[in-house]
């Protein structure tokens, strides 16, 4: 069977949609060509009575000789009605299961992160203090000696009695206090600390330097816990904020937190207490900054010594350390280290020279390296090492002497004013230098046979009202010229220290060139508070100007006239 079609001319215009065109055969049938994919890219619709637009008159109803079929069309247009909405429809509804889904797996990872990262933190902290530590690591490449070991091991040098009580802190058996370790600079605390975690293998326990600048302090505390104050927190990929960004402080409060859920879960494991180590304690700032940090500590420790959770050491060299935690201290414990007693001292270094040197030196050079450096661990270190012992001790006592006249040598008479305060910083120092030493001549050598020498030692309230300053004796503790121990008692820092205090002291002239140097001082000062009057325009020999001594009561000026010029 053979068709014919009969096609029109048509005007084309942009259609929303794809087209229709229905045409006809030559004997009445309705034969439909969807052609809308070849005219879908063309936005134009047809104007051919079936599209809208003007129409033909050709065009218009049906062709001579057809029949009209009116039910047909109104059916097709009615169906183009409703179809016209079905792809709208799924389109939408796949872009709305679309951004759901999305949103659903997004968060679902997000949450999945957030979570994995908390449980990451918390296993990288608990690892932190299993056996095996950092600073012991180092301890053992840098071979430090002497050690301070108990009394019952005998392959060491030197034993302590304050080993037996940092042991049992640092294996959690002495749990419910937090400690602070205070004591003069080359003493042994750290030594000490070292070696109990050496014998616990360093499970448990976490030690790290304190820094004067909190940033630094952070970091090393992070280090130590092994916690990165989310510094790697990826989160925000997946639109969840991390930690604000803030100050140093809150980053410690926030690893402290932490740090309180590893002691929770290791209690309820082990049932022993965490054992956190700050060392040089002193090093902080006795400003706002340090002194907000050590409260903020010392709020933990008191918090963790009462639920046996983490038991905290500070150890510091200055005495201001305790004095800031003495003031909210309640299960705070003192623990002061001092120099190793004579007869300690003495056998320490017989046994150290006949194991390395293969000799046995004499008592009486023993008794004179103890006269000249005491019984300080780190003197005795460099000695013990050496091979002219007394030579060593020389040297030690030189170098003491000269940090001290570096500092605080005074000018005498002839000083410039602009260093005015730096000699008042100088004067008081020698002042009390000078107190300890006439003490020292006043009540005679203190020396016990199994003791040692005593220093002398001056409460701290007299050693301020001596200097006449209450400032300066904390920064002379500080640079390790004078000492107070935990009994508010001052004294020379080492046994070289107080025989430079000697030396100076002894000196021809001395006395004079204090005293010197305290009139200029005060003569400055007298000058800074004295008031010039000038009289100007005054006539000769009829003024008289009367005064009292500004020592006494002040000085009083008046001006009268001569009698005979009352006269006339």
């Amino acid at each position: 069977m053979s068709f014919r079609f009969r096609f029109s001319w048509v005007r084309v215009a942009i259609p929303p949609r794809p087209s229709r065109i229905h045409l006809r055969t030559t004997d009445g049938a309705l034969p439909r060509f969807c052609i809308h994919k070849y005219l879908a890219p063309q936005q134009k619709r047809f104007t051919n009575g079936y599209g809208g637009g003007p129409q033909l008159p050709s065009q218009v109803g049906p062709q001579p000789g057809q029949p009209e079929d009116t039910s047909e069309s109104t059916v097709s247009r009615g169906s183009d009605r409703s179809s016209d909405w079905g792809p709208t429809l799924s389109k939408m509804f796949e872009s709305a299961a679309t951004t759901i889904v999305s949103l659903l797996v997004l968060g679902l990872a997000g949450y999945s992160y957030h979570r994995y990262y908390k449980y990451l933190v918390l296993q990288k902290m608990e690892n932190a203090f299993k056996p095996g530590d950092p600073v012991l690591e180092l301890a053992a490449l840098g071979g430090e000696a002497p050690k301070a070991i108990s009394e019952n091991d005998d392959e060491h040098w030197i034993r302590l009695k304050e080993q037996q009580k940092i042991d049992a802190i640092v294996d959690g058996s002495d749990r419910g206090h937090y400690h602070l370790l205070i004591g003069e600079k080359g003493t042994g605390k750290s030594s000490m600390l070292l070696d109990a975690m050496q014998k616990v293998g360093g499970e448990g326990v976490s030690m790290f330097e304190a820094h004067a600048d909190p940033e630094i302090f952070r970091i090393r505390l992070g280090k130590a816990l092994d916690y990165e104050f989310h510094e790697d927190y990826i989160g925000s990929l997946f639109s969840i904020r991390g930690p604000r960004d803030t100050t140093a402080l809150l980053d410690i409060e926030r690893a402290f937190n932490k740090l309180e859920k590893i002691a929770l879960r290791r209690r309820k494991e082990v049932g022993k207490p965490l054992v956190l180590i700050i060392n040089s304690t002193h090093l902080l700032r006795d400003d706002e900054d340090g002194r907000d940090l050590l409260e903020l500590i010392q709020q933990r420790a008191e918090q963790w010594a009462a639920s046996n959770l983490v038991t905290v050491v500070l150890n510091s060299d200055d005495y201001w350390v305790y004095e800031r935690l003495r003031q909210y201290a309640t299960r705070m414990e003192v623990l002061p280290v001092l120099d190793l007693p004579r007869n300690q001292a003495i056998s320490a270094l017989i046994r150290y020279r006949a194991r390395y040197y293969k000799e046995e030196p004499k008592l009486e050079i023993l008794e004179q390296v103890y006269e000249k450096i005491g019984g300080r661990l780190s003197f005795l270190n460099q000695v013990a090492r050496s091979k002219d012992m007394l030579p060593t001790c020389d040297k030690i006592c030189q170098a003491e002497k000269t940090w001290f006249l570096n500092n605080c040598w005074i000018l005498g008479e002839g000083m410039d004013d602009d260093v005015m305060d730096q000699q008042k910083y100088a004067s008081a120092a020698m002042v009390l230098a000078k107190a300890l030493v006439d003490q020292e001549k006043a009540q005679g050598s203190v020396y016990d046979p199994e003791i040692g020498r005593i220093l002398p030692q001056i409460p701290l309230h007299k050693a301020r009202e001596i200097m006449t300053r209450a400032d300066f004796i904390k920064d002379y503790d500080h640079i390790n010229i004078f000492t107070i121990d935990a009994q508010a008692m001052v004294r020379a820092d080492s046994v070289p220290m107080l025989n430079a205090f000697r030396q100076i002291c002894g000196e021809e002239g001395f006395e004079e060139h204090l005293q010197a140097t305290l009139d200029r001082i005060s003569a400055i000062e007298s000058l800074g508070r004295t008031r010039e009057i000038v009289a100007k325009d005054l006539i000769e020999n009829i003024y008289q100007i009367q005064g009292r001594s500004d020592k006494g009561e002040g000085l009083r000026v008046s001006i009268k006239a001569k009698a005979d010029d009352e006269n006339d």
